[in-house]
């Protein structure tokens, strides 16, 4: 972000260095001169304008010579501090004639010159008039025609001249005792009292390769409307002036009418349109008021940066332009924000002015409105190719690294590289357990450690929700993936400390690599380490495979199944099926276990250890429980009204980890109880060990809530999977379910046979009661009541049965 502000910020001020911004900071000036407030006229001065009406009224343009000495005179006899004559008399306009000049010789009045140009075209002064009281009335025009500058001093041929306004402001400053001099820094400065005049730069404020010649200002305007006083030359003649309103005062002569084409274009009126054009006259008595002011009132003159301070403040305005852009995601905010910064901005320039200030203000707004324009471009060209929240490179782009790399094989045909693939898992049980702001902190986690096993050059990529792709290049053979594969999977079962969770998760890792003699492209490559990865899976997790080409075809094979899914609950496809267990006291069917069964219209029975690990991945499973546990409740109450017992049938549901991170799994369970009429405790929910170990405490807090439910719960597999003795006392479990491998080769000499009767023990102790599932033969059943084992459940009493064969097998009321 600061480069691309550096970089805006140097483009801005070379476009504004050539020019190419001048003529809209001047528009930005006149705007800011605009909204000024008036100030009130100066008192010190009065303007005798020649008007229209006065034209008419002497019949004659210019005035005559004799018409004009009358009107000095009698502004004479009332005592003016200083009088201006900005009416050319260069050419006889008799009657009077010598008369005027005669007085104008003699008298104090300050006439006017006008340089003009190299080329000629200028105006001399009135013949014989002292070069002390005459000043050249040229004025300085911006390339748009308006006037900005003060032109005090000029030179012509080798003579300093001055201007009329100078001229007039000098010899009234000199009768308050006020002598121009030299500031004591640059001689070649004036200095006026304490206030100094600095000349213009060529740079100054917003100008660029201004044509500085002479010794310019920059014009303060006093006001758009009412400079001074203003009479005209007929209420002066006829004597309707009063005497105090002229006494003391600088007094300027000059026309007003329009007629006399002497008008000009200030920040208040523009140069295209005349009748908004301003008299001669009144630019003249604007120049006079500013250096008094400037004198007298201690007002400022207009001041600047220097261009290190606009090249800061350029960069300060630009800087926050990339800040929004950078923060500010959603358009509309940042719209808001822009434009609460433009307001800022302008607000500021124009505080600045109040107080004689001209600071940029269009190449800031520009370099913030382009920077700002700018990072947002950036910023969608990187989200199209990284990932927002850990920055790293996306699928796209990582597949541009693949072509990348498959492009160096065309030219060095021994090249080799590996694609890893690596997928979380876990992952979705995790984010639904401690909600998507968790997972995504263990994400960011995930991909830190992840950037430590990488050799410098690896590239990682972050390609789905929560699997990332590494690509290792220029390796020698396999063993360096099998080296990062190890290392990667070593990392990332330490655990994580997200908000104060521990959380263990593990990665399992498909691998592709380049193959010489083949046309890889891209997506195939990191289609076949997916692949490899979902191979890994389904072999238990936690594991790497190589892709080899059959796992293309199963891919496929499981892509197809899992649509079929999709589909089976819609088209009733699925079935249960309901395998007794029996008390071992009494040798009753004490209830059955509801399993899921899938007839497929042309595969027929799928086996559910093909297609549930499909339903947990895809989150299917969270329907087909719901379906599953409605089943079944409805189902025993059924049987409980046709074969009542005592205590009644209970029936036994299968929970995935899937199920147990729904937030609404106990509110839906509640549900069921409800609109089925079963009592809670003939419902049993069965719980495998390994799912209850992914998360103990989150799970111990479920089961807790699900007992409060007065239903009964069991840990099935125990045994199987993680060591959970240690927490089993703070399971709030009613059964525990011994595996069938124990169950199945249990003699009374064999380890299986010390196994199970541990586990008996273990849960006789906790107050649990025991079910044995896989019972297949009469000495396994013998045995196990020999141990104290309270239910038993296998084939040696049914496989698991059709509705109507379960109900035939309750008619028939066996007992073993």
């Amino acid at each position: 972000m600061l480069l691309t502000s550096l970089i805006m910020t140097g483009l801005v001020l070379g476009v504004r260095q050539v020019g190419g911004l001048q003529a809209l900071e001047l528009a930005a000036f006149d705007w800011i001169v605009r909204l000024q407030p008036n100030a009130n006229p100066d008192p010190r001065l009065l303007i005798v304008a020649i008007s229209e009406t006065d034209i008419q009224a002497q019949q004659s343009w210019p005035i005559s010579d004799r018409s004009m000495l009358r009107l000095l005179q009698k502004l004479e006899a009332m005592e003016p501090a200083v009088v201006g004559l900005d009416i050319y008399r260069d050419v006889p306009q008799p009657p009077g004639t010598q008369e005027l000049l005669s007085y104008l010789r003699q008298s104090d009045v300050v006439t006017i010159t006008n340089i003009g140009t190299p080329e000629g075209g200028g105006v001399p002064a009135p013949r014989g008039v002292s070069e002390t009281l005459v000043g050249f009335n040229d004025v300085v025009l911006d390339p748009d025609g308006v006037i900005r500058r003060n032109l005090l001093f000029a030179s012509d041929q080798g003579k300093v001249l001055h201007s009329f306004s100078l001229r007039l402001a000098l010899r009234y400053l000199a009768l308050q005792g006020i002598e121009p001099a030299s500031s004591a820094r640059d001689r070649s400065v004036m200095r006026l009292r304490n206030r100094v005049f600095e000349p213009l730069s060529p740079t100054a404020g917003g100008y660029q390769d201004l044509d500085a010649r002479g010794y310019q200002i920059l014009m303060h305007y006093r006001s758009s409307t009412s400079i001074a006083r203003q009479v005209t030359l007929t209420q002066v003649l006829q004597g309707e002036v009063d005497p105090d309103w002229v006494k003391g005062k600088v007094v300027l002569i000059g026309a007003t009418a329009r007629s006399t084409k002497d008008l000009f274009a200030t920040p208040y009126r523009s140069a295209s349109r005349p009748e908004h054009l301003t008299a001669g006259i009144l630019i003249q008595a604007q120049m006079v008021s500013q250096i008094l002011g400037a004198v007298l009132d201690d007002q400022r003159l207009i001041w600047f940066w220097g261009d290190g301070g606009e090249v800061l403040w350029i960069l300060g305005w630009s800087l926050i332009g990339g800040v929004l852009a950078w923060r500010v995601y959603h358009p509309a905010l940042l719209g808001v924000g822009e434009a609460i910064a433009l307001s800022g901005l302008f607000g500021l320039c124009f505080l600045a002015y109040t107080q004689a200030g001209w600071i940029p203000l269009v190449p800031a707004a520009i370099a913030l409105v382009v920077t700002s324009a700018t990072v947002v471009t950036q910023r969608a060209v990187y989200s199209a190719f990284h990932d927002d929240l850990t920055g790293l490179p996306n699928r796209a782009m990582f597949s541009k690294l693949l072509q990348r790399a498959i492009a160096r094989t065309h030219h060095q045909p021994d090249y080799l590289f590996i694609v890893l693939f690596l997928g979380l898992d876990r992952f979705k049980t995790i984010n639904e357990s401690l909600g998507h702001t968790v997972g995504d902190r263990l994400l960011v986690s995930i991909a830190q450690r992840l950037r430590a096993c990488l050799r410098p050059g690896d590239r990682l990529a972050r390609v789905g929700g929560d699997e990332f792709a590494i690509l290792l290049e220029a390796v020698d053979d396999l063993s360096t993936a099998m080296q990062v594969t190890h290392q990667v999977q070593q990392e990332l079962t330490q655990s994580f400390i997200v908000d104060e969770h521990e959380i263990f998760t593990t990665v399992s890792v498909g691998i592709a690599f380049n193959q010489s003699g083949y046309e890889h492209r891209p997506e195939e490559l990191l289609r076949d380490a997916h692949t490899a990865m979902y191979r890994a899976k389904s072999l238990g997790k936690a594991r790497h495979e190589i892709f080899a080409k059959g796992m293309r075809q199963q891919a496929v094979t499981r892509l197809q199944l899992e649509t079929d899914l999709r589909r089976a609950l819609e088209r009733n496809e699925f079935h249960l099926r309901y395998q007794p267990f029996v008390c071992l006291k009494s040798g009753k069917i004490a209830g059955f276990e509801a399993l899921l069964r899938w007839q497929h219209p042309h595969r027929g029975l799928v086996s559910p250890g093909e297609f549930i690990p499909v339903a947990e991945e895809t989150g299917l499973i969270i329907p087909i429980g719901q379906w599953t546990l409605d089943q079944a409740c409805n189902q025993i109450c059924q049987w409980q009204s046709l074969f009542p017992q005592s205590p009644p049938l209970s029936v036994s549901v299968n929970l995935s980890g899937r199920q147990l991170s729904q937030p609404e799994l106990v509110d839906h369970i509640q549900t069921v109880l409800t609109q089925t009429c079963l009592e809670p405790s003939s419902l049993k929910l069965e719980i495998t060990e390994s799912v209850v170990m992914d998360d103990v405490e989150s799970t111990i807090t479920l089961l807790q809530r699900l007992r409060g439910l007065h239903l009964q719960l069991s840990i099935d597999d125990f045994g199987t999977g993680y060591s959970s003795l240690s927490y089993l006392h703070r399971f709030p479990t009613n059964t525990l379910k011994i595996d069938r491998s124990f169950v199945s080769h249990m003699t009374d000499a064999s380890e299986n046979a010390e196994i199970a009767r541990t586990i008996i023990l273990l849960g006789h102790n906790l107050g649990m009661d025991i079910i044995a599932e896989g019972i297949e033969t009469a000495d396994q059943l013998a045995h196990l009541r020999a141990l104290g084992c309270e239910y038993g459940q296998g084939y040696f009493f049914a496989p698991a049965l059709v509705v109507e064969e379960a109900e035939d097998l309750l008619r028939r009321m066996p007992t073993w």
